[in-house]
């Protein structure tokens, strides 16, 4: 970016130096040699010339900032000044330009800097990361785009009071939870098409919300609470809110994102990118940025190799764990955690720094994992020394770090572990070695984290070599679902934490001889369960009810990938993606496993519900209405029937709509042939009409005898019965 100067400035401090008095001097005596200029052009060139200065001025606005509150260094610290700037503003895009100007006189800085990036969004990054930026004490950065100053000089030397705007109400982001017929929303991407649905049971249809082509150049995600939807794009990530319309709320600066993440309370998003290396040795660069999602202030940045977050969790890009932040504290969004070498960070919301400015160091950690409902950590360490020093699972109470509880493993080849969404209970199956070492078998440790010492349950299968193919907690509830053998004809067994004589023992309820599954699905409420085959079992469903013990239904979605409950747990939603060439759609079926209604469709990317924030209601208000369900449901149960009604009424019109369009095709062809009936008779040469034609042929029936078996059988007389 070239910043052009005034030319009269410049030539007013040029003729300071040299001595000269331009008052003296009579310019309108000067000549110049003919077609020579000396760079000074002449009035009929000079608008457009000024015009194209600005042109250009204007073409780097958007590109560019400007630094301010800079030190004023003297010539010989110049080049130092500029190299830390470059240093600064480097990190977060490539510097196409960069210009300090000087006093002419003394030559050194004036205490502000412009600043040109390759691409707007750099810059706009740039302006909200360093804005506030402390250098020293006393030079705190104050940086603006240069697009602004054009807004800047617009601004009146007068004040004169607003001008009163009505207000225009905005939508209740909550708005679609009040639903007068109790649906709940889901959202698909198919080709560049992305899709807000009302779920219509009554309908047996989806009710279309909203529509948008190429509303994100990646994937979309829901908010967990159901508020706010997120898609990602080039430059960064945006949140859309409402029941029907979907303005965008707020945007998110982070060039090439690639993931995003939001914390369990919405307050926070956590978006990730990956760059490549300029030298094939080193290893890819990975940005985390932290956002306030209300706001969209960058609140934390995060900066490293690849390999400084790889440790724990699934591979996300590049071998980066994901969600590489854990985060604590519930819904309140208090804590976040994160996995380095030997070491576990915990930050806290409140500041965004290490609890006690300092990381719990754990040597060899690999995996960690919160309570859903309370700060509590806990951590799986694997054997260290050749088994000398023994695996082992930590609780740690946050923010004081005191181990709540430790259990020492043996022989451990691999751990994961599982909260109820309770946080009552901690399952961790364990995958240990046999004595001689070929092969390994699976056991569980199960804590109670809510009983006093938080006691631990051992729990082995009846055949302990059997293959764990699947586990799942009952969300909020005791019982607990594992598919166990081997495929494609596993066993299901299912356990409670609680019995009636045993309340601290772990008892099994039942288990499903050969069934083709190899995944399970709680519903959100609890009781229910599908046990689903997927991938190489071609979508095999089976709804089943867990305080009953018995199948309610079997079905199929042939070459399904994705099975997803309502928040309410009333429906179910089947898909196969693009994973597969064909079959692309998604079903919807009701929790007993009656199949509602299909949607084929084309190149499908995803089907996400909306997630519904929890229940107001108190636990025992919650048990109150389920005892008083048949009060409340008469209500409901009238408008059903009225639907009902309403349908079958829809379907004897379709009906009779097709009776009449028949009816009346058929009165047009027979008052065609009636219009005919002279012509054909013409071609007959008057022989016949036709009535007599008709008389002419009579209707006869036929029987028509047939063979249809012949047995032969031998049948013995008296006297050969006697003999």
């Amino acid at each position: 970016m070239t910043i052009f100067p005034n030319p009269i400035a410049e030539i007013e401090e040029k003729s300071k130096l040299l001595g000269i008095n331009l008052s003296e001097i009579d310019l309108d005596s000067i000549t110049l040699p003919q077609g020579e200029d000396f760079g000074i052009p002449s009035d009929d060139e000079e608008d457009e010339l000024r015009q194209e200065d600005i042109m250009e001025f204007e073409s780097g606005l958007t590109n560019a900032i400007v630094v301010d509150n800079l030190p004023a260094v003297p010539k010989e610290k110049f080049d130092k000044l500029e190299g830390v700037i470059k240093k600064i503003y480097g990190q977060i895009g490539v510097i196409k330009e960069l210009s300090m100007p000087k006093d002419p006189v003394t030559m050194a800085s004036k205490g502000y800097c412009f600043v040109e990036f390759n691409t707007p969004q750099e810059a706009e990054l740039a302006k909200e990361r360093t804005n506030g930026y402390k250098l020293d004490k006393s030079h705190i950065f104050v940086v603006n785009l240069l697009d602004d100053f054009d807004k800047f000089m617009k601004v009146p030397d007068e004040w004169a009071p607003p001008e009163t705007k009505p207000y225009v109400p905005v939508e209740n982001l909550r708005q679609w939870l009040i639903d007068e017929k109790a649906r709940d929303q889901f959202v698909i991407r198919a080709g560049p098409s992305t899709e807000v649905f009302w779920n219509d049971s009554r309908q047996l249809k989806p009710e279309l919300v909203h529509q948008r082509n190429h509303w994100t150049e990646s994937y979309v995600q829901w908010s967990p609470l159901g508020t706010y939807l997120a898609t990602v794009h080039r430059q960064g990530a945006a949140v859309w809110g409402g029941a029907t319309t979907f303005n965008r709320l707020m945007r998110y600066v982070h060039p090439q994102v690639k993931l995003i993440d939001f914390s369990p309370g919405e307050k926070y998003m956590v978006t990730y990118s990956s760059h490549e290396p300029s030298n094939p040795r080193d290893t890819h660069r990975v940005v985390l940025n932290i956002f306030d999602v209300r706001s969209g202030k960058l609140i934390r940045e995060f900066k490293g190799s690849a390999d400084e977050f790889a440790t724990g969790g699934t591979v996300g890009v590049s071998g980066v764990s994901w969600p590489v932040f854990r985060w604590g504290g519930g819904k309140e969004d208090k804590y976040f955690a994160r996995i380095g070498k030997n070491v576990i960070s915990v930050y806290e919301t409140e500041t965004f720094t290490l609890i006690d400015k300092k990381s719990l160091k754990v040597e060899n950690v690999i995996d960690l994992s919160w309570s859903p409902t309370d700060s509590i950590l806990a951590i799986f360490v694997p054997e260290l020394g050749g088994g000398n020093q023994p695996a082992r699972v930590s609780l740690f109470q946050i923010p004081g770090k005191e181990e709540l509880r430790q259990k020492n493993l043996f022989s451990v080849s691999d751990c994961k572990m599982y909260w109820q969404s309770s946080g009552d209970y901690l399952a961790v199956k364990v995958d240990r070695y046999t004595k001689t070492k070929k092969s390994t078998y699976t056991g569980f440790e199960l804590f109670r984290i809510k009983e006093r010492d938080i006691p631990i349950e051992v729990l082995e299968l009846e055949n302990k070599n059997d293959k764990i193919i699947a586990f799942a907690w009952e969300p909020k509830g005791h019982r607990f679902a594992v598919i166990h053998g081997d495929s494609p004809k596993a066993d299901i067994s299912f356990y409670s934490m609680k019995t009636a004589n045993h309340t601290g023992r772990v008892s099994k309820l039942i288990t499903l001889k050969g069934k083709q599954a190899n995944a399970l699905f709680w519903s959100p409420a609890g009781r229910y369960i599908i046990l689903a085959g997927l991938k190489g079992l071609n979508g095999q469903l089976e709804f089943f009810n867990v305080d009953e013990l018995e199948t309610m239904a079997n079905g199929e979605h042939f070459m399904a990938t994705d099975i997803e409950w309502d928040p309410t747990g009333r429906y179910v939603a089947t898909s196969v993606t693009s994973v597969h060439e064909m079959e692309n759609g998604f079903n919807i079926w009701s929790f007993s496993g009656k199949l509602l209604y299909r949607i084929p469709k084309d190149h499908f990317f995803q089907f996400l519900w909306r997630p519904r924030p929890p229940s107001l209601l108190t636990p025992d208000k919650e048990e109150e209405i389920s005892k008083n369900l048949k009060k409340y449901s008469k209500k409901y149960e009238a408008e059903d029937q009225d639907v009902s009604m309403l349908l079958s009424e829809q379907d004897r019109e379709k009906r009779k709509m097709l009776q009449q369009e028949w009816e009346g095709w058929v009165k047009k062809w027979k008052q065609l042939h009636e219009d005919e009936k002279m012509e054909r008779q013409m071609l007959r040469d008057g022989e016949a009409s036709d009535d007599e034609e008709e008389s002419s042929y009579e209707a006869k029936e036929v029987e028509v005898e047939e063979v249809l078996d012949i047995v032969e059988e031998i049948v013995l007389s008296e006297f050969d019965q006697n003999s």
